[in-house]
C-alpha cells in the first residue's frame, strides 16, 4: 500500500469557530495549531496547508494557569542598541489588544518557515464575541466539552468548596 499525499485540489478547508471564555491558553493553543496544520485530517500531509481556517472569538476571556498573569514575560526588541522590551501577560491581557497572547501561543506550536506563516494566516482571533465571518458558516466547536482540563477546572473546584463551606 502506498502512502497517501494529498494534492492541492484534493484538499478542502472548512471554517471553525471556536470560543475561548474561561478556557485555558495553552490547552486551546495546542488545539488550534492541530487543526490549523490539519493533523485531525486523515488525508494529513505535512508539506501542504491542509488545515482548516479557525476563527477565535472571546480570547480576551482566555485563562492562563498559575502564576502566569505576573511571572510569564513576552520580550521584544525595538532594533535600537540595549532596546530589549518585556511586558508580563497580565500587561497584555490588560493592555489594548488581549488577543495577541493567544495568537502567540498558537504561532509558537506551528512549524517556523514558509509553510507555517501561511498556516498562521489562516487563524483569525477577536478579543470580542463578534466576528464578521458569518458569510463563511463557521462550525462550532466545544473546546470545553472535550476535556474538564480545557477549562480552569481547579479554580472552579476551588470555588464551589468556598460556597459549600459558606453554605454549611
Amino acid at each position: 500500500m502506498k502512502t497517501y499525499s494529498a494534492k492541492a485540489s484534493e484538499i478542502e478547508k472548512k471554517w471553525v469557530v471556536i470560543d475561548a471564555d474561561g478556557l485555558v491558553v495553552g490547552r486551546l493553543a495546542s488545539l488550534i495549531a492541530l487543526r490549523l496544520r490539519g493533523k485531525h485530517k486523515p488525508s494529513f500531509t505535512p508539506y501542504m496547508d491542509c488545515g482548516d481556517n479557525v476563527i477565535v472569538v472571546n480570547a480576551a476571556k482566555a485563562l492562563l494557569t498559575g502564576d502566569k498573569l505576573k511571572k510569564k514575560v513576552y520580550y521584544h526588541h525595538t532594533g535600537y542598541i540595549g532596546g530589549v522590551k518585556e511586558r508580563t501577560a497580565g500587561q497584555i491581557m490588560a493592555g489594548k489588544f488581549p488577543e495577541r497572547i493567544v495568537e502567540k501561543a498558537v504561532e509558537r506550536m506551528l512549524p517556523r518557515g514558509p509553510l507555517g506563516k501561511r498556516q498562521l494566516a489562516n487563524l483569525r482571533v477577536y478579543p470580542g464575541a463578534e466576528h464578521p465571518h458569518e458569510a463563511q458558516q463557521p462550525e462550532k466547536i466545544d473546546i470545553a466539552g472535550m476535556n474538564p482540563k480545557n477549562t480552569n477546572y481547579r479554580s472552579a473546584r476551588v470555588a464551589r468548596n468556598v460556597k459549600n463551606t459558606k453554605a454549611a
